[in-house]
């Protein structure tokens, strides 16, 4: 309990956190952001890593370090990690989906319609469902994978993956970068990361509401 308590208090303070790393690792900070933000897209057992909030903060750390935190630097390591990650996802789907059609192939359980549907899917809404969830956390951990499973072509994946991991990246590095000198932003930082976390949940919160409320069919 009392570790589940500090990881919260790490990801809701993750301003304080990473400002203490930079303190103590130096240069060796830009590895360990790589290695969070790679854990928190391509492995499916690693969802509740920080993403939005650790990328804006690394932005505005980056506009107050005095050039120790250099932002073109930072962007070049998370959209190497964003990219990668997902990619490393997206293989280990593939992986498994082949071991999953061997095992349907043997079993009465297995729905081969479904994954059927799920391929079809991917090929036809892939692309736009990647730039989605790429800002939408939990889901941008689970998309590559299922995408694999699901056989998306693997071009047209690539492409789709590496432009939201951009637009992910760049975005809200470069809005923590650009507002990290102002004395509201740095005085109510944990704030901002609440209301960063809060916006990013706020898709699969209406998500949740719209399958509730629907007319249920029997």
């Amino acid at each position: 309990m009392e570790f589940f308590a500090q990881f919260i208090d790490v990801v809701l303070h993750v301003d304080k956190y990473l400002a203490m790393l930079l303190a103590q690792y130096g240069t060796w900070i830009y590895a360990i952001l790589f290695v969070i933000v790679f854990c928190e897209t391509g492995l499916v057992v690693t969802p509740f890593l920080p993403g939005d909030s650790l990328l804006f903060v690394a932005g505005a750390l980056a506009a107050t370090s005095g050039g120790t935190f250099q932002i073109d630097i930072v962007i070049a390591v998370l959209l190497s990690a964003a990219v990668l990650g997902d990619n490393t996802n997206y293989w280990i789907g593939r992986w498994a989906g082949k071991r999953i059609l061997a095992w349907g192939d043997r079993s009465r359980f297995f729905n081969r319609k479904a994954f059927d549907l799920t391929h079809a899917y991917y090929e036809e809404h892939g692309g736009k469902t990647m730039l989605v969830a790429r800002f939408m956390p939990f889901v941008r951990t689970f998309a590559p994978f299922v995408a694999g499973v699901g056989e998306m072509s693997y071009p047209r994946y690539f492409l789709f993956d590496f432009a939201g991991a951009v637009l992910w990246v760049f975005s809200l590095c470069l809005a923590g970068y650009w507002f990290g000198n102002i004395p509201w932003v740095q005085a109510n930082l944990s704030l901002i990361i609440y209301g960063t976390i809060g916006l990013s949940l706020l898709p699969l919160v209406l998500a949740w509401l719209r399958h509730r409320l629907a007319p249920k069919v029997f």
